[in-house]
């Protein structure tokens, strides 16, 4: 697989696919993601980590941003910085726990950065040259209605600030789910305003929550840690996630927004790396099936596989992932008995 292949697989939007040709001529081009430090990590991050993954293989300088100032701007953590930063070391752990080589990438947090003058004077330029409107259409990157910035100033300041940080990192490629699309062209737009190039955009989707009916607007609908009985946290016991992928959102033959088979596509069927995907049912309901594509399994779904085998193969297939995270955690455990005594997990 090419650089440009392994780039591309998974994602839902590049913007543009030539710019990012130009970039892979690169000797080490560089890249990022951002996080908020808000709480406890769920399995969508798989979708991430694989990307991140395709990054480092494929000779990127990569840098994982953990937006502590923007976790506060957004009320993250009751605006406690202190735990807002403890959870930014709870997520490098995580990145670790899911397979990352943590040695090959770079952790900023952006209080590392809000001292330099230089960063103040980016955002100056970018809000000079985008409008308190466009501004407002692009809250949604903090899950906020455009109301918010009416209500607190600071929350007008993310944006800008979002867009600064490419800036100030010196980026070829911003990347991230699709809900962060609204800040990535922004910077697109304010690069050619004020002379700065134009990041390529890599957009990832969002594993939708479990309970979704699939008809919800997709950042709404995605897999949230606000609603723990919808998302699948890589802390879950085996029985945790059997139970919660029995109640999942899953009508029969239903493809188009099913979460079930969402969470087969994007997370299962990467991580098995060409093995196949095992249904196992006793001999007297029709005995065990294979597949070896995602295609596969979405087509015998379509043709009458039953919901409840599915949704037992997925639980099973999701505690194999999480075991190496379960047991990164046992062997490594303070970050995460801190955020336990602080309060952010349960």
């Amino acid at each position: 697989m090419d650089k440009l292949e392994k780039l591309t697989t998974n994602a839902q939007e590049i913007v543009t696919i030539e710019e990012l040709k130009t970039v892979l001529e690169k000797p080490h081009p560089k890249a990022y993601i951002g996080f908020e430090p808000s709480g406890v990590v769920h399995l969508g991050w798989k979708i991430c980590t694989n990307k991140i993954k395709d990054f480092l293989t494929c000779g990127f300088d990569f840098t994982v941003l953990l937006a502590d100032w923007h976790a506060y701007i957004n009320d993250k953590l009751g605006g406690d910085l202190e735990k807002i930063k403890l959870c930014g070391r709870y997520m490098q752990d995580c990145f670790a726990a899911m397979g990352v080589d943590t040695s090959k990438v770079r952790f900023v947090y952006a209080s590392d950065y809000v001292n330099d003058a230089k960063y103040w004077e980016l955002v100056l330029k970018t809000s000079k040259a985008t409008s308190v409107a466009r501004v407002k259409r692009a809250m949604d990157i903090m899950g906020r209605g455009e109301e918010e910035g009416e209500k607190d100033l600071s929350k007008l300041f993310y944006p800008a600030m979002q867009v600064s940080d490419i800036f100030y990192l010196q980026l070829d490629v911003a990347y991230g789910g699709t809900d962060q699309r609204h800040a990535h062209m922004l910077a697109r737009d304010v690069a050619k305003k004020i002379g700065r190039t134009a990041p390529v955009a890599i957009h990832t989707p969002l594993l939708t929550s479990l309970q979704a009916d699939g008809r919800m607007n997709p950042i709404e609908a995605k897999m949230s840690k606000s609603k723990p009985e919808t998302m699948i946290s890589i802390h879950d016991t085996p029985d945790m996630v059997k139970k919660k992928l029995s109640k999942a959102f899953c009508p029969e033959k239903q493809i188009e927004g099913n979460p079930v088979l969402e969470v087969c596509k994007f997370v299962i069927f990467p991580d098995l790396e060409g093995k196949p995907f095992l249904i196992q049912r006793p001999e007297k309901f029709g005995g065990n099936l294979q597949f070896t594509t995602y295609q596969e399994l979405e087509n015998a779904f379509a043709a009458g596989l039953h919901p409840l085998d599915l949704k037992n193969a997925t639980a099973q297939h999701i505690n194999t992932i999480l075991e190496p995270v379960h047991r990164y955690f046992e062997t490594h455990p303070e970050n995460l008995q801190k955020m336990k005594t602080a309060g952010i997990l349960q």
